[in-house]
C-alpha cells in the first residue's frame, strides 16, 4: 500500500518536532498512534465482514445447487415410476396412486409409493 523508507519517517520526525515543538509532540505522536490503530481495526473489520458476506453467499448458492439436484432426482424417480406404472395389472395401479396419496396427506410431502412385489410364482414339477 504505503512504502515508507526509514529517511523518510525520519525526515517526517524532524519536521513534527520543529512544527509542533519538544513539549507537545509525545502527546501528539500517542494521538496520532490511536486514531491510526482505530484506522486498522475499522478496515480489518469491514475486509471481515465482506469476507463473511461473500462465503454467505457462496453457501447459498450451494445450498440452491443442491435443493435443484434434489428435485430434479425426485422428479426423475417419479417420473420413471409413473412410466413403470402400465408394467402392473390394472388392478395395482389404483393401490399405488391411493398409497401415495395417503402418504402425501399424512406427511405433506409428496413420496413416491415403493413398488409392489410381483405375485409370480414358481411352478414345482
Amino acid at each position: 500500500m504505503f512504502d515508507v523508507s526509514f529517511s523518510e519517517l525520519l525526515i517526517i520526525a524532524v519536521v513534527a518536532l520543529i512544527v509542533i515543538g519538544p513539549e507537545k509532540l509525545p502527546k501528539v505522536a500517542r494521538t496520532a498512534g490511536a486514531i491510526i490503530g482505530r484506522m486498522q481495526r475499522y478496515v480489518a473489520q469491514v475486509k471481515e465482514e465482506v469476507n463473511r458476506e461473500a462465503r454467505f453467499a457462496e453457501l447459498q448458492q450451494l445450498q440452491n445447487e443442491i435443493r435443484q439436484g434434489a428435485e430434479s432426482v425426485k422428479s426423475s424417480i417419479a417420473s420413471s415410476l409413473e412410466d413403470s406404472l402400465p408394467e402392473y395389472p390394472a388392478t395395482a395401479q389404483p393401490k399405488l396412486r391411493s398409497q401415495r396419496k395417503k402418504q402425501a396427506a399424512s406427511s405433506g410431502v409428496k413420496k413416491p409409493a415403493a413398488r409392489p412385489k410381483s405375485s409370480s410364482k414358481k411352478s414345482v414339477s
